[in-house]
């Protein structure tokens, strides 16, 4: 597979690699990004040890510096293991 922006969630060297631990990221029902993403969309992040896992999981829970004092996240995090 070819990588070629820089955003892409998976390293090239590392493409391959079974990653057993994930996080599911969601919207609670009725949020106001549904009408953007839709009622049923999800974003799925998969990572080789629980380790990377949590602390990705902490890192996406963490109230970011750039919020309004007045804004509350909505998004729903859940651990994965396959």
């Amino acid at each position: 597979m070819e990588f070629c922006h820089q955003h892409n969630l998976v390293k090239p060297d590392t493409a391959g690699a079974e990653r057993p631990f994930g996080i599911k990221v969601s919207l609670p029902p009725g949020d106001t990004f549904e009408r953007l993403l839709g009622s049923d969309w999800e974003s799925l992040h998969w990572y080789a040890t629980a380790s990377e896992r949590d602390l990705a999981f902490k890192q996406m829970a963490e109230r970011h510096g750039y919020y309004r004092t007045t804004d509350v996240t909505t998004q729903i995090l859940e651990k994965l293991r396959r």
